[in-house]
């Protein structure tokens, strides 16, 4: 597949910036693929397209205040930070660090949090490779792990987007706002450790998952540690050259033992296995088929491409929301939908105006 397959005209207005309100007041496109139809809902009236017998899995992992106002006090500079992946190093990170090449070795950098306090912790960078620094936290007065430094020091970490169509609006919203926004309802706090949110959960509320389980729909959980991978831009001509980026998976025995009774893919007319989220899909098609046959919790990491293609064991409906041209996730979309039918769902989105990426309205494609 060529990196322009992904490629679709857009409008930068039609960037969310914050998510509907209330959450499942966004949009709903809804994509039919056996009659290549193309309707247009809310997001509150997912039950009445729910049967019962169908099964929703959803992704219930938690975001980390990941995102990081860092100073070097020495020098009087200031600059940011976001947390990629954990180290086998005690209480270190690698992160990204804008303007990296400013800064050295043994560097220590405090943190401020969204209000501009300074509650004393640090970051020591340690060493820097191609692409970040490894970082070790040092916490302040508080005390405490890397969790809780974060909780009092960190930024939700809000994509790179939303942060510039905010700035080119002169729009300001709380930190404290986002963190309770970024969020999906399900999420584990248990399970933090995403520095992205999975995007198409943020639409759910409480009364609108009663209102789905009353409709006989059961659900179960996985647990994908959504990486910041997940916004790299497809930069090469072949999308099989793209390197994948890696992301831990947690799936209980529960949800195993669920896969096993369920089955592959269903037939038409039956009960549906209906992802929730991009996320959800890669942890699902992820899973060892031995895995499944044990019904033991299993852990994992994943760097799976799904592309045109593929060929989904378990995923029978997926919702979704609008994503990146040139992203992985739109491939994965395009596998799901087929190329020709997604283009045109797209189109039609920006035609209408939906409103796009992670604060965005949804697309449900069964």
């Amino acid at each position: 597949m060529l990196a322009r397959e992904l490629d679709y005209d857009f409008d930068a207005s039609l960037v969310a910036t914050k998510p509907a309100e209330p959450r499942d007041a966004a949009r709903l496109m809804v994509v039919d693929r056996a009659r290549g139809v193309i309707e247009h809902r809310l997001v509150r009236d997912l039950p009445s397209m729910l049967r019962a017998g169908d099964h929703l899995f959803v992704n219930e992992t938690s975001v980390l205040r990941a995102r990081l106002l860092l100073r070097d006090e020495a020098r009087g500079r200031d600059t940011e930070g976001l947390l990629l992946e954990p180290s086998a190093e005690p209480h270190a990170w690698r992160i990204l660090v804008r303007q990296a090449k400013r800064f050295g070795e043994g560097d220590m950098l405090s943190l401020s949090d969204a209000h501009g306090r300074d509650h004393g912790d640090r970051v020591e960078l340690l060493r820097r490779d191609a692409e970040a620094w490894l970082a070790r936290f040092h916490a302040g007065p508080a005390g405490g792990d890397i969790a809780a430094m974060l909780e009092r020091s960190g930024l939700t970490p809000l994509p790179p987007y939303i942060l510039k169509a905010r700035k080119d609006r002169h729009e300001e919203i709380d930190d404290d706002d986002d963190r309770e926004e970024y969020e999906t309802v399900y999420a584990q706090a248990s399970a933090r450790g995403s520095v992205a949110a999975p995007t198409a959960g943020l639409h759910f509320t409480n009364a609108l998952l009663d209102a789905i389980a009353a409709r006989g729909v059961a659900r179960s959980a996985v647990t994908l540690h959504v990486g910041a991978g997940t916004f790299k831009p497809v930069e090469v001509e072949d999308l099989r050259d793209h390197p994948m980026h890696r992301e831990s998976y947690a799936i209980s025995r529960e949800t195993l033992a669920t896969l096993r009774a369920i089955g592959g893919p269903r037939a038409a007319g039956g009960a549906r296995v209906v992802a929730v989220g991009t996320t959800t899909v890669r942890a699902l098609e992820s899973i060892p088929a031995e895995a499944i046959e044990r019904a033991q919790a299993f852990t994992g990491t994943t760097n799976i491409m799904i592309s045109p293609g593929f060929r989904f064991r378990f995923t029978d409906a997926l919702m979704t929301n609008f994503h990146l041209p040139r992203s992985t996730l739109l491939a994965l979309v395009g596998a799901f939908a087929g190329m020709e039918l997604m283009r045109e769902a797209y189109a039609t989105a920006v035609r209408e105006r939906y409103r796009f990426y992670s604060y965005g309205d949804a697309m449900l494609i069964v």
